[in-house]
């Protein structure tokens, strides 16, 4: 099948309309027509070839929800008509350690991305920036009918993104959690850190969102321009999530920790992030990453936010505005996540 997409070209043009073909469903495949997808920052990163060389042409996009066209014979999981997700992997080894787990996303042999990588079919995964595609049924997720499509689309990358490590270090009643940054990551982790219980502060540059913050479900909301915010805060916190990029003076922020505290990077700073050890030896702090969220704990995360009734913050736009959304994610200017709205993909010949 032939479908309508937008693309990369290279690392230096806009995206512009494009075709891409789909693979006919397999036995355990599930076609799926996207009526949304989410603009992530690791999309333009991608696009960009900022995390080095991408597969052009490439059509981004794994923050994806549709519904389901049609299923291969051996299906078990889906029918047509359901509601469905894809995030940011379609296919792992399904034999390491790992995958066995139900953690494909540290597949050891390195799962393979809804874009910009290899399927086992030999030819390039191409993203969600496009009217369908075609996912075996054991990587898409069912999107509960109490969270609206648009919303839900961003939950496959942002809202696993923050599940992931709140759920690992326990975060809930009677835990103090900071998320830095309030951006398409950082909103969904005050969420959900609220959801779960948590006392939840958000730690931004600037107040110019602690109207938002406070409203999105943070108990505290401080400047991290202000020096004062980490004398204030000083062995406060029992774990900090990072979701910026920005590569940050992490001694001040190590010191906001309590004992036994952890903080989490989430955000991927595009230069090394020097550590003094002293800092973590005090109050034997940790200081660790995170991942995405295996399809279980997707799925997992997608039931919470429907049974808390939650959803990302959204901006629907049309197909034409892409490009001025990238620009636009890059100047921090959107609250808090752009969707397309893939309806307005122009047609294709068939």
């Amino acid at each position: 099948m032939i479908v309508s997409a937008y693309a990369a070209p290279s690392a230096t043009e806009p995206l512009a309309p494009t075709a891409v073909e789909r693979r006919d469903p397999g036995p355990h495949d599930v076609q799926i027509h996207i009526e949304y997808a989410g603009i992530c920052h690791s999309d333009i990163h991608t696009a960009r070839s900022e995390w080095g060389p991408a597969r052009y042409p490439v059509v981004p996009g794994h923050e994806i929800a549709g519904t389901v066209t049609a299923v291969g014979p051996d299906v078990t999981k889906y029918q047509v008509g359901d509601r469905v997700g894809v995030g940011c992997f379609v296919d792992s080894c399904r034999e390491c350690d790992a995958c066995k787990a139900g953690e494909e996303q540290y597949c050891t042999k390195g799962m393979i991305g809804t874009y910009n990588s290899v399927g086992r079919d030999g030819e390039p995964t191409q993203g969600g920036y496009s009217t369908h595609i075609v996912v075996d049924e054991n990587y898409v997720c069912r999107i509960p009918d109490g969270v609206d499509l648009a919303h839900a689309a961003p939950l496959l990358c942002a809202g696993i993104t923050l599940y992931s490590p709140l759920k690992h270090w326990n975060a809930g009643p009677g835990k103090k959690v900071a998320i830095v940054g309030l951006g398409g990551l950082g909103h969904m982790g005050v969420k959900i850190a609220h959801a779960l219980g948590a006392e939840v502060t958000v730690l931004s540059q600037s107040l110019k969102k602690m109207e938002d913050g406070l409203r999105l479900g943070a108990d505290h909301y401080y400047a991290t321009s202000d020096p004062d915010t980490f004398k204030a805060l000083r062995g406060k916190f029992d774990l900090i999530i990072n979701t910026v990029s920005a590569n940050l003076d992490m001694s001040r922020y190590f010191g906001m920790l309590a004992l036994d505290g952890t903080l989490v990077e989430v955000g991927l700073p595009e230069h090394p992030v020097p550590v003094r050890v002293f800092d973590l030896t005090r109050n034997r702090r940790s200081f660790a990453g995170s991942n995405i969220g295996g399809i279980a704990q997707t799925q997992e995360m997608l039931d919470f936010c429907a049974e808390h009734g939650l959803g990302a913050e959204i901006e629907v736009i049309s197909a034409d505005r892409i490009n001025e959304a990238y620009e636009r994610v890059i100047a921090s200017d959107v609250r808090y996540r752009f969707v397309i709205d893939t309806s307005t993909l122009p047609a294709v010949a068939q």
